[in-house]
């Protein structure tokens, strides 16, 4: 926004410190002069014209001593003004380093606490945590552009391979086309859904999450049984705010992935909800190998599939928690993974209670 230039907030807090200061140099000798003119004191007797003398007498005496209030209030005023603005200097200096790109300057403003301080500490944390979605942005983009890079530079190996040997069988490339296309298709849905659910792009409506749980499990049952998974499902109702749609694909994203990331034979997946005072809680548990709380901390991460637990080519595109969690915070929930004592993990999404609904 273009402005034109105006007076400094020094120079203006140094003008009114020493108005102020002028201010009160008049009123003392208004004061004075009011008191010499309307005094009627039994015991004191004045010459006439003795008030006008003193008046007079005294006028040079006054103005100097205005005069020296006017310097010593500008000069104080402007020392005043600077120390008391200094904190403001450093803060400006660090939104403009931030505006140039450079994230990573913190004030830190030391001293006790007050307004500069609370803004200044403000400040870093709005900067600590824009530094840190940059970095996760820029990540998550080099992350998508390989894994976009991947199908893509296979396709064209298969089809340089079938155009220079013709014996090779077309049926077989098709078929290797075809994994590889439907590879590139979820990665390119998985991404959409991403980006969706971290611009909260949806009408909220009211949505019970064990309903959600239940058609997650009957959907997703058939694919459990072909990999000897069984899953038990329990709870009460767990109303809460928020996009079915996105909902529906949190539960199944976290059971698809229970299944996966399960035992080579005799898995379990157990789902349940559970409705608190003020929030609604889904959890996902399954059983699997033994994980370290390291691992286990990197797993909302983007395209980090955890392949130290994957039992199945069916694993995916590094995207189910990375979704999960986004919707969780588009709802403005949260997601715990915790490592299960006996081996697998623990999920846990908690939103927010909806409010109850009045009878119709």
């Amino acid at each position: 926004m273009n402005r034109r230039p105006g007076l400094s907030v020094r120079l203006k807090l140094t003008l009114s410190y020493a108005g102020f200061l002028m201010l009160a140099g008049l009123l003392l000798l208004a004061a004075a002069w009011v008191y010499l003119n309307r005094s009627r004191h039994p015991g004191l007797i004045f010459e006439p014209g003795y008030r006008r003398t003193v008046v007079r007498d005294s006028a040079p005496t006054a103005a100097v001593t205005l005069a020296f209030l006017l310097v010593f209030g500008l000069l104080g005023g402007w020392i005043l003004a600077g120390r008391m603005l200094a904190p403001l200097t450093r803060i400006t200096a660090a939104t403009r380093l931030a505006a140039n790109g450079s994230l990573a300057h913190r004030i830190r403003l030391p001293g006790r606490r007050d307004e500069f301080r609370d803004l200044a500490d403000a400040f870093d944390a709005m900067l600590a945590r824009l530094e840190a979605h940059v970095a996760e942005q820029r990540r998550f983009a080099a992350n998508a552009s390989h894994e976009l890079r991947t199908p893509l530079a296979i396709t064209q190996t298969l089809l340089d391979v079938a155009r220079h040997d013709p014996t090779d069988d077309p049926a077989k490339v098709l078929e290797r086309l075809h994994v590889v296309n439907a590879r590139a298709i979820d990665l390119t849905e998985a991404l959409l859904s991403l980006s969706r659910a971290d611009q909260r792009a949806f009408a909220p409506e009211h949505v019970d999450l064990s309903l959600m749980a239940e058609e997650a499990t009957e959907t997703i049952l058939p694919f459990a049984e072909g990999l000897g998974v069984t899953i038990e499902t329990s709870g009460d109702m767990a109303p809460t705010i928020g996009s079915r749609a996105l909902l529906l694909q949190m539960t199944t994203n976290l059971v698809h992935n229970a299944i996966v990331h399960n035992l080579a034979d005799q898995g379990c997946v157990w789902v349940a909800t559970s409705a608190l005072r003020r929030s609604v809680v889904l959890t996902v548990e399954n059983t699997g190998d033994k994980l370290t709380p390291e691992l286990v901390a990197t797993l909302v991460e983007p395209f980090r599939r955890g392949s130290e637990r994957v039992r199945t080519d069916a694993a995916g595109v590094g995207l189910g928690l990375a979704i999960v969690n986004s919707i969780a915070r588009a709802h403005d929930g949260t997601l715990t993974l915790t490592p299960r004592a006996a081996g697998g993990l623990r999920v846990t999404v908690r939103l927010p209670a909806a409010a109850p609904q009045p009878a119709r």
